[in-house]
């Protein structure tokens, strides 16, 4: 059995599958119309919440909705669906773990590279930001909290709508281009979107396929829990600004006015076709166009 098929191993039912979706978006949707309405400056907002708590609190209160996110996610699914976390998380009989941490260290090895080249080579753009005290404080609350975070987001869109909508339309497509698009579009609400302008959504909804491709040919989460995870705590930890959703007791302080350019789109049509070239070597993919397009049949046995 596929990943999208390991749906099957749990209850179905039109209703289990629209509560929890319609939970998130609706409370999505609120917010973003709450914003619209009262013309909020969410950069402003963040500021002042910095100022009043501190950076650190700020984070974890930022963080702790995304954790009980996950815990509904996963409860949800275990006891309405009766489908086991294992089956929501990777099509093998045990969840890889060596997938998750190799796709971690890699990416969180590339990116602080790429930050270290990019201050190298730009240093007027940084400014040094290390406390040790409250970096110390950052780095428990970030490795606690963070995971959980990106987490969510992957259970909830790689994991339980990609399998969802995979079974409801009887494709792997749909759920790719529905769960990317959605996915970048729900970030057009972050302050930097605010400051750069729509055209910063090419990256989020980039970073929605690649995460969504590499959880279709790979037949599980693994790979895209671990470069999530990696990519928003290395993040915090290494580089922070003053007009970006993570703003952290980080090491480094970008300082440079915030502009579109090429730094966008490296990333979607240089670095992660780069990664997905070294994924699917070391796992041996292949099959791309069923394995991405390709039709779910309900299995004639499920066990």
């Amino acid at each position: 059995m596929n990943y999208i098929q390991q749906g099957y191993k749990g209850e179905l039912g039109m209703w289990k599958y629209i509560i929890i979706p319609g939970l998130f978006f609706g409370l999505m949707g609120l917010n973003l119309l709450a914003m619209l309405v009262l013309d909020l400056d969410v950069d402003k907002i963040i500021q002042t919440e910095i100022a009043t708590k501190g950076a650190t609190r700020f984070l974890i209160e930022s963080l702790l909705p995304f954790a009980v996110g996950l815990i509904a996610v996963v409860l949800w699914v275990k006891f309405i669906h009766q489908q086991s976390i294992t089956s929501l998380t990777t099509s093998r009989k045990k969840i890889d773990w060596k997938r998750v941490f190799f796709s971690f260290f890699l990416w969180g090895c590339m990116s602080t590279l790429l930050i270290l080249i990019d201050f190298f080579i730009s240093p007027q753009n940084y400014e040094l930001n290390f406390n040790a005290q409250k970096f110390l404080v950052l780095l428990v609350v970030a490795i606690l909290l963070i995971p959980l975070q990106t987490s969510f987001e992957e259970y909830f869109f790689r994991g339980y709508l990609m399998q969802g909508l995979g079974i409801a339309t009887k494709n792997r497509w749909f759920p790719l281009v529905f769960t990317s698009i959605i996915f970048g579009l729900l970030h057009i609400a972050n302050p930097e979107v605010g400051k750069l302008g729509y055209q910063l959504l090419v990256y989020y909804i980039g970073t929605g396929f690649f995460l969504g491709i590499i959880t279709l040919m790979d037949e599980g989460l693994e790979l895209a829990l671990g470069f999530h995870a990696a990519n928003n705590l290395f993040t915090a930890l290494l580089v922070t600004s003053n007009w970006t959703v993570f703003q952290t007791d980080s090491i480094l302080l970008d300082i440079s006015e915030p502009t579109l350019g090429a730094n966008i789109y490296i990333p979607v049509f240089v670095i992660f076709p780069i990664l997905l070239f070294i994924f699917s070597k070391k796992y041996n993919w292949s099959h791309w166009r069923d394995r991405l397009l390709g039709s779910i049949q309900k299995p004639t046995e499920i066990r």
